[in-house]
């Protein structure tokens, strides 16, 4: 896979090296502002009762 995306990245070595750090940042971002805050409220281990 991570080969597939380090062809398809166009530019010289530098380039690609920057654009794979964009790319992995971006996808970071995504995680921790988009998916992961949607995902919380429906995890089964949230619901804790201390009776």
């Amino acid at each position: 896979m991570y080969g597939w995306i380090w062809r398809k990245l166009p530019g010289p070595t530098a380039a690609k090296a920057f654009e794979a750090l964009v790319l992995a940042l971006a996808i970071v971002a995504l995680l921790m502002f988009v998916v992961f805050p949607w995902l919380e409220p429906r995890l089964w281990f949230n619901d804790v009762a201390v009776q």
